[in-house]
Parts: C-alpha cells; structure tokens; sequence
C-alpha cells in the first residue's frame, strides 16, 4: 500500500492545520461516512505522531502517514491525496494496487 500527497493538498493541510516542518498527520480509519472501497468507512485525518507507520510519505517538511493497524481499510488500494482546486479540499484517489 503507497501513500501520495500531493504538494497542493500538502500546503492545504499546512494552512488548515497550522503544520510546521516536522509535524505529521495521521490518515485514519473511521466508523461512518461515505467511502469508494469500504462500506460504513471512511478517513479521518488529525496531526498527531505516529505510533507504528504502515505506509508513510514527506510533503513540504511534514510526514503523511497511516498506522499499520489502518492498513486493512485499502485492501488492495493505494491512496494519493490531491487538491480539488475547484472546491479548495482535498481529494482522496484510491488507486487499484493490483
């Protein structure tokens, strides 16, 4: 499973969250919602420092990650994170891994 952040989205989670270098952000496993690949799911995000990285990428200084443990959630998806310009959000892309 591969994480992408794009720099666009990096730089919208910089502003929304107020990130310095260093920070991470966690992608996270929810209960509810709406998701493409797994039903009554879908991601959080919040910063916080990781306990065990299942996959992780570096964007403008701050790392993106998910914990091991979340890993399940994509079966077989890889996940990039793009900026929706258009709404000024992130845009969450689940990508065929097979």
């Amino acid at each position: 499973m591969n994480l992408e952040v794009h720099r666009k989205a990096a730089d919208w989670y910089i502003n929304e969250l107020q990130l310095n270098k260093g920070d991470f952000v966690k992608f996270f496993v929810r209960y509810g919602g709406c998701s493409n690949i797994q039903n009554g799911f879908s991601l959080g995000v919040m910063k916080q420092a990781p306990e065990e990285v299942g996959t992780s990428d570096e964007a403008e200084g701050v790392t993106f990650y998910i914990e091991g443990r979340d890993l399940w959630y994509f079966d077989q998806y890889d996940l990039a994170v793009h900026l929706d310009e258009k709404n000024n959000e992130p845009l969450f892309d689940y990508i065929s891994a097979t």
